[in-house]
Parts: structure tokens; C-alpha cells; sequence
């Protein structure tokens, strides 16, 4: 019987539990997943009488993905170079630290549109928080061209400059992000702009899209962000935020269990959920 679960404040009505009950379900694997919802201001305190309990794994979400590594017995490369852990292992008591962000959102984008990305990919990550980083160190691997829009143009030049010097961009406004779209092969939104109550907001105007240009929002409530929609309506191919959140999370099964997962026998209902 695996003990699993998630921490963060807040969770909310999260589709972690729902999402990990489905995996065993599709593995037989026997366990439980809950929600464990932590005090910022009892962090210490808490994650320490955690440490004390019977548990094999925990995914983390906001504001403990970094307050989590002093905690860690361990931790894998690309999470230290991420600054960002969300997934932790536990094996004889000792915990061990792992980010599946970037591994999840190119393998949910490959899952819809196998020809992304090409070499020659030029791609704008708009935001530069943990989701933006994630996601930008899992393009750099591929050596795309990543150019980031930021409110605060330093964040994003500290992103940049933290990235492998083959696939460093420029710092762009997120007005200048708008008037040069036509040069993005790939634009993705890693922001919480237009996340419900907000639905009708977007983070840049969208307009003189490249043809066939992929547009991504991680935001995935609600299910088609404005944002999408307007790409949409440019003649871009879009790309989901749910879709993001379901490969990541069967990464994370597959560190607890070493089970391969079907990920895509979840999206029809994942999808149903989000829409109720």
C-alpha cells in the first residue's frame, strides 16, 4: 500500500488525487493519495512531523517548491540546476528531489503535435517563475532559441542567463513580445494570467501570428483560455495546460512506482472534470 500525496497552500479543488487514484486504477498498483495542506508559516514545524510519518512520495506545488530542497536528503541535477523541486521519493526514510515540469510539458506537447519542436525553433516562454523555468531548461536541451517575456525585465534576464549560452535569447517586454510574434515558431504562457475567476484576461495582445506557430497556456481552469482562443483565431495551433499537468504527474508515478503509464486514456476525462 503506497502512501502518496501532495503538499501546498492552498489546494483547493486539486486534480492531483483524482489524477494518481486513475493511475492505479490503470496499473493495479494499491494506495492512497491526499491532500496535505501546509502552513507557510508553520513550514517547519510541519514538514518535519511529516517527516516522521509512513509515507513513499509527495508531489509539492506553490510556495514550497523551493522552501522544500533545505529539507532533502537529496536531489537530481536538473532539479538543483531548476531551483525547484516538485516531486520527492522516499526510500528507507531518506528524501530525494525531482522536478517533472519540463519532461511532462514536452511530452504532452509531442503527444499532440510530434513535429514540435524542430532545430530551428525560435520560442518566447512569457513569465519567468518555476513553471517557466521548468519548462525553458527542458527546451534547452534541445538547443531551441528561447527569448523570455517578463513584467519585471530583470527576473527574466536572470532566467536567461541561467540557461545553456546555445539557447539564451534576448529579454524582451511583453510589449515588444506583442509587436514580434510573427518570429515565434512556439509561444508559451506560463503565467497565472486568465486562470478562473479571471477568464477574459491574457498577458499580451495577440496578433500577426506565424503561420503554424504552436501557441501553449499552462493555465488549465479553464479549459480554452482567452488566450487560446485568440491565438486560435490568428490561425495558430494551441495547446493546453491540463495536458501539461497530466504527463507530469504520471512522471511522478513512474519515480514512485517505475510504472509506465497510458497518460492519454485520462485526457477525455480529465477534460470533463475541468469543464464541470
Amino acid at each position: 500500500m503506497l502512501h502518496l500525496g501532495l503538499i501546498g497552500s492552498p489546494l483547493g479543488h486539486s486534480l492531483s488525487p483524482w489524477l494518481h487514484e486513475n493511475f492505479m486504477e490503470q496499473t493495479g498498483v494499491e494506495g492512497q493519495y491526499k491532500l496535505m495542506e501546509l502552513d507557510p508559516e508553520q513550514f517547519d514545524a510541519e514538514i518535519n512531523q511529516l517527516k516522521g510519518e509512513d509515507i513513499d512520495g509527495f508531489n509539492i506545488t506553490v510556495p514550497f517548491k523551493r522552501k522544500i530542497i533545505p529539507y532533502l536528503d537529496s536531489i537530481e541535477e536538473k532539479a538543483r540546476k531548476l531551483g525547484a523541486v516538485n516531486t520527492v521519493v522516499v526510500t528507507n526514510g531518506k528524501w530525494r528531489g525531482y522536478n517533472t515540469d519540463g519532461a511532462g510539458y514536452l511530452e504532452s506537447v509531442n503527444s499532440i503535435y510530434p513535429d514540435v519542436p524542430s532545430s530551428s525553433s525560435r520560442v518566447l516562454i512569457i513569465g519567468s517563475g518555476g513553471a517557466a523555468r521548468g519548462v525553458a531548461f527542458a527546451l534547452s536541451e534541445l538547443s531551441l532559441t528561447i527569448d523570455v517575456a517578463n513584467r519585471t525585465s530583470q527576473k527574466a534576464i536572470e532566467l536567461l542567463e541561467d540557461l545553456p549560452e546555445s539557447s539564451r535569447g534576448e529579454s524582451v517586454s511583453l510589449n515588444e513580445a506583442s509587436e514580434q510574434l510573427e518570429i515565434y515558431d512556439w509561444v508559451i504562457q506560463t503565467t497565472s494570467v486568465g486562470m478562473s475567476p479571471n477568464d477574459g484576461e491574457i498577458p499580451i495582445e495577440i496578433r500577426n501570428v506565424k503561420q503554424g506557430a504552436l501557441f501553449s497556456d499552462i493555465v488549465y481552469k479553464p479549459l480554452k483560455t482567452q488566450f487560446l482562443i485568440r491565438a486560435e483565431e490568428q490561425g495558430a495551433r494551441i495547446h493546453y495546460g491540463h495536458l501539461m499537468l497530466l504527463y507530469q504527474a504520471a512522471y511522478a508515478f513512474e519515480l514512485w512506482t517505475g510504472e509506465k503509464l497510458a497518460p492519454q486514456e485520462l485526457i477525455r476525462g480529465m477534460e470533463s472534470k475541468l469543464e464541470r
